[in-house]
């Protein structure tokens, strides 16, 4: 059943200080951003949420920027943002790469990367990206910041460190040596949630990322160390096949995403082979 709309109450922070007093002082409060995820708990009545800080006119939040280095995401940055950010398209271009894969226009225009990863969905198909990436999460509250691996991030299905009073305002991620890569498997090329997800890079040590295989995205150090040290790309799949145990679902079958992950590891290595 919906809950009443009359029953939920809205804050409205004009500012980033503003919001995280509220989240310390009234909460629990639960944030809204693109809101592409809350609408539909909503719709269908799942959500017990019923007191929200809606976080739309916090703009320093959207900023896409180089600092020290780094490149820094704003967590507010729509997807269309990432599409259209030249820094992303430079520096990582598989994040810019898994934007345009995210639901149609309309998300695209809506969702933001920072919904994405604290709404932890494992089939999410910017964090694979991220853990490639080894991204960092700038974590803010009333009493200060803290910065978290994003391999670190999450505990488990849908849950993670971001303590209540927290709101994740920024990802950094340092510059990406290598050559980049990115799919995914779906229904569709969009509009479409994942099957399975791969994103990866190609240096030395290779890093690869998968989603839909696992309750959070994980990375694969096995199969990447396999690689590292010379085995043929059979090895490497036989290592992978023991490091992920995807389940059956609605989606698709622990089978199927077994063998397409050995798949898209073939592709990966054989794609960003030489030069």
């Amino acid at each position: 059943m919906r809950p009443a709309l009359g029953t939920m109450t809205l804050r409205e922070p004009r500012t980033l200080r503003e919001a995280l007093r509220l989240l310390r002082d009234e909460g629990p409060l639960t944030p809204l951003a693109g809101c592409t995820d809350v609408f539909v708990q909503i719709n269908f009545g799942t959500l017990r949420a019923k007191d929200f800080v809606d976080l739309s006119r916090l703009a320093s939040l959207r900023r896409i920027r180089e600092e020290d280095g780094r490149l820094v995401i704003g967590a507010l940055a729509t997807y269309t943002d990432l599409i259209r950010s030249r820094l992303v398209r430079r520096r990582l271009p598989m994040l810019a790469g898994a934007a345009r894969e995210v639901g149609g226009p309309q998300i695209q225009h809506r969702g933001t990367i920072g919904g994405n990863v604290v709404n932890g969905s494992p089939a999410g198909d910017a964090l694979p990206v991220l853990a490639a990436a080894e991204a960092t999460l700038v974590l803010a509250s009333a009493g200060g910041e803290r910065r978290v691996p994003f391999t670190g991030f999450y505990t488990g299905y849908h849950a993670s460190v971001l303590r209540p009073d927290e709101l994740l305002v920024a990802i950094e991620v340092a510059p990406v040596e290598g050559r980049q890569w990115f799919r995914k498997v779906g229904t569709r090329a969009a509009q479409a949630i994942s099957k399975v997800v791969m994103a990866a890079v190609r240096d030395g040590l290779p890093r690869i990322a998968l989603g839909s295989v696992a309750p959070t995205v994980v990375r694969l150090p096995h199969t990447e160390a396999a690689l590292a040290g010379g085995a043929d790309i059979a090895a490497a799949q036989r290592v992978l096949a023991e490091e992920i145990h995807p389940i059956d679902d609605l989606r698709s079958t622990a089978r199927y995403r077994q063998r397409v992950a050995a798949n898209l590891l073939s592709r990966f290595w054989a794609d960003t082979a030489g030069g």
